[in-house]
């Protein structure tokens, strides 16, 4: 019983996400290497585009955090490095585009939609309520209607 358990326990544990950051690639300082790994979260890895390089095992992703090491120990900002990555590899890096007048499409687009659906909701709103939401007959028509439907007639 105590073996199912251990065997349970250690496949969940097998099941959490590793980084990939290596232990050769890590900052004796804790300061700094918070720094590099808040940094290297904000970088997208050019190789698996969905990951950031601190999860990338890929070599281009190795390249990059230690180009971010590199420029946090060369007593670069924060800014500065992100600044410096972006000058080399385009906006493409950053997993959160800056704003600016070339993203603000990307960044803008989202309320457009949302309001072009909001005008597109009350202007069919006003339609529908413009609308009658029955048919009205007169008398006279509701006679004939009547003589139709009734397949007896009447004397």
């Amino acid at each position: 019983m105590i073996e199912r358990l251990l065997l349970a326990l250690a496949l969940m544990l097998a099941a959490a996400p590793a980084f990939a950051v290596n232990p050769d690639e890590m900052l004796a300082d804790p300061a700094l290497e918070a720094r590099a790994r808040t940094l290297s979260a904000q970088l997208r890895c050019m190789v698996c585009q969905n990951q950031s390089i601190d999860d990338s095992n890929a070599d281009l992703a190795r390249d990059l955090r230690l180009l971010v090491r590199e420029r946090i120990t060369d007593g670069d900002s924060d800014e500065e490095v992100l600044n410096y990555i972006v000058s080399r590899y385009g906006e493409f890096v950053l997993l959160k585009p800056r704003f600016s007048v070339r993203t603000l499409l990307l960044w803008g687009a989202p309320v457009l939609l949302i309001l072009a659906g909001g005008a597109s909701l009350v202007v069919f709103a006003r339609k529908r309520a413009g609308k009658p939401t029955g048919s009205r007959l007169t008398a006279e028509e509701q006679e004939k209607l009547a003589e139709l439907l009734d397949p007896i007639p009447r004397l």
